[in-house]
């Protein structure tokens, strides 16, 4: 009795953490980690430390629980057993296929609960599963590493291919690459095996080469990517003006691929939007190829390659609120695991705004700040583990189904307060004046505000 009103008040007092903590226990649950890193690691072992253990500090350090991994280590310390330098050869030895189905596995079983917050909710294209593409270079990290200590140049750990589904809102797979040179076109082989039929995939440029296009035309499926320059192809037929879109006039004409040999191969439909505003590149026009069927407008066309933003809003909040590019992690296999656990907390933060969503109104999840629901979780999760043990949490949580899991985040989510969590924004930035860098003098604020003001300037 006890530890169930010790729980319900701390729904009330921190629901947005508590929601989290009952998603960790039960998809993230130790047994099921460890399996799924047994059937898929070729080289390592999972004996004296477990990887549902390093999985479990990485994700504090992801959602900022923990500033890094040695404060996640000293936490757990004596419950581990091992010393840091095995913590740390852990994570340099992470094979990227182990990240890999990491992210698969939490986000197949997180769609299942979203499947039931999303009671009633439209698909953004009937008939087809959206996929949006895109790839993330990782920053450069510290020279921590003896053979990184005397290169006067800026080391990068890797990059990834992000597979994010629009319609749930989640990072549904990633491909990593520990060269962090290598062209993001050299990962698509990888990407197309993964080719379903009835998949919509959406891409920029960089995704756009005859083998990708060819290959998903071939796998029944379909796609929307924008055109690059250097593709082989000729035009069909006259352009057709067909309206207009929120960003520019929209144009459709057909377009035929050309093979190595210039041999005609299949033929597209090429929409044309002439924007109002160029794009940050100098871009007057956008050209998108599909082999979406004429069911399928083109100014529909136009209106899904504009959701591709979503993918970016994600990496933006990745990049704010996670940790998942962590400086003092050099070895490419670490850094790529730890952006595979912000991955994995981002998905988590997508649930809880869909039972928010489910709970409050259809526009909650849009007025709700990131940075505030990471805050609340930053700050709150270590306090409920002082209240609460391990055992408590795993006996409420871990043997719900998707359905009763779905349930109780809902539950939890309609006594939130939606104005502690709510965005403020802000009228558009107006640019600052150029300022001269050198020979510049120093001036005292408070002398500047009383010319400018008089004597009581505050």
């Amino acid at each position: 009795m006890l530890v169930r009103e010790m729980l319900q008040r701390m729904e009330r007092r921190a629901p947005v953490c508590v929601m989290l903590r009952a998603m960790l226990e039960n998809v993230f649950a130790a047994d099921r980690l460890d399996r799924l890193f047994e059937t898929t690691a070729d080289r390592q072992e999972n004996k004296t430390l477990l990887f549902s253990t390093v999985a479990d500090m990485m994700g504090l350090v992801a959602l900022k629980i923990q500033p890094s991994v040695h404060a996640a280590y000293q936490k757990r310390k004596q419950e581990i057993g091992v010393t840091a330098k095995a913590v740390y050869d852990k994570l340099q030895r992470t094979e990227p296929k182990v990240s890999q189905a990491l992210v698969r596995d939490i986000a197949c079983q997180l769609a299942e609960v979203k499947h039931k917050l999303r009671r009633g909710c439209n698909a953004l294209l009937p008939g087809y599963r959206l996929k949006i593409i895109d790839g993330n270079h990782f920053r450069r990290t510290e020279r921590r590493l003896q053979e990184l200590r005397t290169l006067n140049a800026a080391p990068l750990p890797g990059q990834c291919l992000v597979v994010l589904d629009p319609q749930t809102k989640l990072a549904v797979d990633v491909f990593p690459c520990e060269d962090g040179h290598a062209q993001e076109r050299s990962l698509l082989p990888a990407v197309l095996e993964t080719v379903n039929r009835g998949d919509l995939w959406i891409a920029d440029r960089n995704s756009c080469t005859l083998d990708f296009l060819t290959g998903i035309n071939r796998r029944r499926a379909h796609f929307v990517i924008r055109q690059h320059a250097a593709l082989p192809c000729q035009l069909v037929g006259k352009r057709r003006k067909l309206g207009r879109s929120e960003t520019g006039v929209v144009f459709e004409q057909a377009v035929q691929l050309l093979d190595s040999d210039g041999t005609p191969g299949i033929t597209l439909r090429r929409v044309t939007v002439e924007l109002y505003e160029p794009t940050r590149d100098g871009d007057r026009e956008v050209h998108l190829l599909t082999n979406l069927p004429r069911t399928v407008a083109a100014l529909r066309v136009a209106e899904l390659y504009r959701g591709r933003w979503t993918i970016e809003t994600a990496f933006q909040e990745i990049a704010e609120n996670l940790s998942g590019e962590i400086e003092t992690l050099g070895y490419p296999r670490a850094a790529l695991f730890a952006f595979c656990m912000a991955l994995v907390s981002f998905n988590l933060l997508s649930v809880i705004l869909s039972a928010l969503q489910a709970a409050k109104h259809a526009d909650a999840a849009a007025q709700v700040s990131i940075f505030y629901v990471c805050d609340e979780i930053a700050h709150a999760y270590r306090g409920l583990d002082l209240v609460l043990n391990d055992r408590d949490w795993a006996q409420a949580f871990s043997a719900l189904t998707p359905a009763e899991l779905a349930r109780k985040l809902e539950q939890i989510a309609a006594a939130v307060d939606l104005s502690r969590y709510r965005k403020h924004s802000r009228g558009p930035k107006k640019p600052p004046p150029k300022m001269i860098k050198t020979k510049r003098n120093h001036v005292s604020t408070a002398r500047i505000l009383k010319e400018s003001r008089g004597k009581t300037y505050w």
